[in-house]
């Protein structure tokens, strides 16, 4: 069963996060649409892509799910600015967006987040690309509302999960498509278009029931 263990794991990329800070009267401060739409429109940015709640919300998720907590997801952020982040299953998301945007901004600066009395590194922004970090003879399924609509239930058993670890790379943004280059197939996990933390949970829950 170790050996088994090993094996299984789902590796989940979170594309385009709206992850960058800015420089204001009380400091810095993680950009959001809300709080910065004149000084991104100065800067000629479109605000609607600045939904770092979107990134909190996912990786709420993610972090919290019982896959997460068994050891079998590994999650990654990557960033509009083409940061990637490698996040630790061990690291507890912070509950409030507030608080969370306080730890983005210490790590977009440290670029490393240990625990708090341990050597743990909770958060670190990794060398580029992503696909480097990814294990050898992973599956990578992009995920789009453009997609092949699957029922998980049915579509699991199908891509030999059990002997080899599965990528799914999900987008955290507003709107738009998280598809990369690097994909081998792409999946719809509903006929609606949903959001990134709904479809996450949806597919948390698939290799739950299935595992």
């Amino acid at each position: 069963a170790a050996d088994k263990d090993e094996k299984r794991k789902v590796i989940v990329v979170l594309q385009k996060a709206a992850l960058e800070t800015v420089k204001t009267k009380k400091g810095y401060e993680l950009v959001t649409a809300d709080s910065h739409k004149s000084i991104l429109t100065r800067l000629k940015k479109d605000p609607s892509q600045y939904r770092p709640d979107i990134v909190h919300q996912c990786l709420l998720t993610l972090l919290d799910s019982p896959l997460n907590k068994a050891g079998l997801l590994k999650v990654y952020v990557e960033t509009l600015n083409n940061q990637i982040i490698d996040v630790s299953p061990k690291l507890r998301i912070p509950r409030t967006f507030p608080r969370f945007a306080g730890l983005m901004v210490q790590l977009l600066h440290k670029l490393k987040i240990r625990a708090v009395g341990s050597s743990d590194v909770l958060l670190k922004v990794i060398k580029r690309p992503i696909t480097q970090h990814l294990p050898p003879g992973a599956y990578k399924i992009g995920t789009s509302n453009k997609g092949k609509l699957v029922d998980l239930r049915r579509y699991i058993p199908t891509i030999n999960a059990d002997t080899r670890p599965i990528v799914l790379i999900v987008g955290a943004m507003a709107h738009g498509q998280a598809t990369v280059d690097w994909q081998e197939t792409c999946i719809a996990v509903s006929q609606y278009a949903l959001s990134g933390s709904v479809a996450l949970g949806r597919i948390m829950n698939g290799f739950e029931n299935y595992w």
